[in-house]
């Protein structure tokens, strides 16, 4: 269960990034997509849990 929400604040977490700061030439590898950046995010927010 820790897990699952680490997972899903990770992900909310990323797409914040992506929204307020991101990247806007588009050449970002993590802040360029926000599916990108949300998976990232989550991937972080579940090794927080571990």
């Amino acid at each position: 269960m820790r897990q699952i929400v680490g997972i899903a604040v990770g992900a909310v977490v990323g797409f914040l990034l992506y929204r307020f700061i991101g990247c806007s030439t588009g050449s970002c590898p993590i802040t360029a997509n926000p599916v990108t950046s949300s998976l990232y995010g989550a991937l972080l927010g579940f090794l927080v849990t571990l």
